[in-house]
């Protein structure tokens, strides 16, 4: 039989390998301050502050503000699709009217310079 593994827990004191991006680094201090808060939690050393933090976070209020912001951000990316897609109709409309021009006989000069070999 093998030997049994032995469980890795996160240790936030064994060094981190170094972040490549400012994102991975606020990420990693995220997770230092998160396991921090944890720990005071826990052996009851925690500030008010921290406290308060915390409890805040668990609040109907909290969870309703979340929600809705996430609609708000939802929103206004529908709101920039469907202007992206009335300016790609509104492109298509001018090209089918220059289109239906050239097939009437009204091209415009900037036509006629493109038709010239």
């Amino acid at each position: 039989m093998g030997r049994p593994q032995k469980e890795k827990k996160s240790d936030p004191l064994r060094p981190m390998r170094p972040a490549l991006t400012p994102e991975a680094r606020e990420n990693q201090l995220i997770f230092l301050a998160t396991e921090q808060a944890e720990r005071q939690l826990r052996e009851g050393t925690a500030s008010s502050q921290v406290l308060c933090h915390f409890l805040k976070l668990g609040t109907e209020k909290y969870r309703l503000e979340r929600e809705k912001l996430k609609a708000e951000n939802e929103l206004m990316k529908a709101k920039k699709e469907h202007l992206e897609s009335a300016q790609r109709t509104e492109e298509l409309f001018n090209e089918a009217i220059k289109a239906f021009s050239k097939y009437r006989g009204h091209a415009s000069e900037d036509d006629e310079d493109e038709d010239v070999f």
